[in-house]
């Protein structure tokens, strides 16, 4: 879709999964087996076949970058446009920006020299599969200056405090934006504008010492704009804490969830050739979701396993995320655990962690 130009904005994206982003950035931690959290957002953007897609980054981006790297496995590796990552720039001296809009105005030959005529920006904490060819239809069909992407949820979680809100009226415009915790439209942190009035608006913010642009511009200013709103029903899910990625994780393992996320929309990752996962005559797996390249001797219950894990026979593995080429010895056991990747847990282990705050080991740990 050449109207329309992708942003993914991690600068306001705060590391808040504790031991999960001391080496990484949020969009960069692992989820759902073979998965990192920017995976879906971006694969939104490639089934809108979008043609040009900016990542705006600050810092710990570099297994990020490791990940994205040319953009092939979104199909962004192209002669025209494609996959471009965005850290700052701070080589003008005259920069008096803050903030995002630091990254927008050091920028702007990205979207200068892009053709398309609008813009979609989305972060990577809310995790769906909108359907932005619709939404950006819906927007040229009411008019309006903004579209903002909302979804009603009837059980508001922990991890919703921190979420916006929206008032919607019955033709489907923002009436208020807010924090209210029990009010239901949950802002999934998704929008789309014109790119000559976001370029102003930009201008304009920095003249007048404004530091992020959607509370700044849109926000506090939003009798300014006509701003529609665009209802999502698909499957949402918030990563924005340690509880809520433990929580959300294993709610994969429920079928319903799982087909949700991944049955009518394809999720696209970097691609790794590992060979199919080898299950010893010891091993017992249930209900739980196991990546290729794992040798699983021991026992698995209600658990993720990411690629390339090893578990040792008579080792026990319950309610847990393993991530990438963790190895679990001899007769270990762990219950309520997240391991972050390259740990190894020695044989006669035990490790039990709380089913609401589990426990947590950071990467390329040896226990």
């Amino acid at each position: 879709m050449k109207e329309l130009l992708g942003v993914i904005n991690l600068d306001h994206e705060l590391d808040k999964l504790n031991e999960l982003t001391y080496f990484r950035c949020g969009a960069a931690v692992p989820f759902a087996s073979r998965y990192r959290l920017i995976d879906f957002v971006l694969s939104n953007m490639m089934h809108a076949e979008l043609e040009s897609v900016g990542v705006f980054v600050r810092r710990k981006y570099r297994s990020l970058m490791d990940h994205l790297g040319d953009g092939k496995s979104w199909d962004m590796n192209r002669k025209h446009g494609g996959l471009f990552i965005l850290p700052p720039d701070w080589n003008d001296p005259t920069d008096t920006s803050l903030g995002d809009l630091q990254h927008y105005h050091n920028n702007l030959d990205f979207f200068r020299r892009a053709s398309a005529q609008y813009v979609v920006f989305s972060g990577s904490q809310h995790i769906n599969t909108v359907d932005l060819q619709d939404v950006f239809q819906f927007h040229l069909e009411k008019g309006a200056d903004v579209t903002l992407v909302y979804k009603p949820t009837e059980q508001l979680q922990p991890e919703h405090d921190l979420c916006l809100r929206l008032d919607v009226n019955d033709e489907q415009f923002v009436t208020g934006l807010h924090q209210e915790k029990d009010h239901p439209n949950v802002y999934l942190d998704i929008f789309i504008m014109e790119k000559k009035r976001f370029l102003e608006e930009v201008e304009y913010c920095i003249a007048h010492g404004e530091t992020y642009f959607f509370r700044d511009a849109i926000q506090k200013h939003r009798d300014k704009f006509k701003i529609a709103a665009y209802e999502y029903n698909g499957y949402h899910a918030v990563i924005n804490s340690l509880e809520s990625y433990y929580k959300n994780s294993l709610a994969l393992l429920q079928q319903d969830n799982y087909f949700s996320l991944f049955r009518e929309s394809p999720v696209q990752t970097k691609i790794k050739y590992e060979a199919p996962t080898r299950y010893l005559d010891s091993a017992e797996v249930s209900n739980s979701l196991v990546a290729n390249g794992c040798i699983i001797g021991g026992t698995v219950e209600n658990s993720i396993i990411f690629r390339g894990v090893q578990i040792r026979k008579g080792a026990k593995v319950v309610n847990s995320v393993i991530m990438q080429k963790c190895v679990i010895e001899e007769n270990a056991v762990i219950e309520n655990v997240i391991m972050d990747k390259d740990v190894h847990l020695s044989k006669d282990r035990i490790l039990v962690g709380d089913n609401k705050r589990p426990f947590v080991i950071a990467k390329s740990s040896k226990i």
